[in-house]
């Protein structure tokens, strides 16, 4: 397993587990120093359900039994206690009552552990493929609703500034209509968190059926839409009180985003370069000059 946080594991997977599975995520979750005393049997006890559950809550996690389980909360505690965010003593929990200083410091923490999780998890390989197959692509989709459109229109943005014929969609027959007339030239990448989002997979699907590369951005490794693409970026959140999975990983997405904008950029080096002179000077020609008074 990678070296991220066995809790930011346990969040991902949680909306997927049911029943007496669910309860043992949610007490893990609950405090996690505490289980790392806990023995299989009791944790079952404690949860109301039993030892074999505890074991099949590690493996519905991925995860070979339940003595990894327990390294990997020591090794994050322990990752926790030297970091320089200072997450041992900060935690995810905002109230009504807590200074600015304070919401500040929950809120930056949790987006640098969100990044840092992201890269320490990236699978270069899946980078690679993806920046390859957009680098020599005749066209780029890219799908993504709601908060994830947003991302889909900053992924547009930069890969249409260096030259990439690319186009950002976040209406479902819209991106529906564009999927249905790709190619194996062409390229398909899905935005979601989740990877549950229909109007994300349906487009996605369409375009792998008429032979693109697809590309799925999310969360979840298990998702339908990872399930459903050929390449596979993982990103990570780390939530707060008021922002959810989907709001928390928003800046962890972008690095991705912005490794594989970079390695497009080295790839079709000549054609970026171009497009980047080309364009250079626009935003100056915009700026507002300041009027100096005497």
């Amino acid at each position: 397993m990678p070296p991220t946080d066995v809790t930011t594991l346990i969040r991902t997977e949680l909306p997927r587990l049911a029943g007496s599975l669910r309860k043992v995520g949610e007490l893990i979750l609950e405090d996690p120093a505490a289980v790392t005393h806990c023995s299989a049997a009791e944790l079952g006890r404690r949860t109301g359900t039993s030892q074999a559950t505890v074991t099949r809550f590690c493996r519905a996690i991925g995860l070979d039994s339940y003595q990894h389980l327990l390294i990997e909360l020591a090794q994050e505690r322990g990752r926790g206690e030297v970091s320089d965010w200072g997450t041992a003593e900060i935690g995810p929990d905002i109230s009504p009552d807590d200074s600015l200083e304070r919401v500040v410091q929950v809120v930056g923490s949790a987006d640098l552990r969100a990044v840092q999780q992201t890269i320490d998890r990236i699978d270069l390989d899946a980078v690679e493929r993806a920046a390859q197959a957009v680098a020599r692509a005749r066209r780029i989709d890219v799908y993504g609703v709601g908060g994830s459109g947003a991302v889909a229109q900053e992924t547009e943005t930069r890969l249409f500034r260096i030259g990439c014929a690319v186009r950002g969609w976040t209406e479902v027959h819209a991106a529906s209509t564009s999927a249905s007339l790709l190619t194996p030239a062409d390229v398909a990448i899905g935005i979601s968190h989740s990877g549950a989002t229909r109007e994300t997979i349906e487009p996605v699907e369409l375009a792998k059926e008429r032979g693109a590369t697809t590309v799925a951005i999310t969360a979840d490794r298990r998702s339908p839409l990872a399930r459903a693409a050929d390449i596979r970026l993982i990103s990570s959140s780390s939530e707060t009180s008021f922002r959810t999975g989907s709001i928390g990983a928003r800046h962890s997405v972008l690095v991705l985003i912005d490794c594989l904008y970079v390695r497009v950029a080295q790839l079709s080096y000549q054609r970026a370069s171009a497009s980047l002179a080309l364009t250079d000077h626009i935003a100056g020609q915009h700026a507002v000059k300041s009027r100096r008074t005497r």
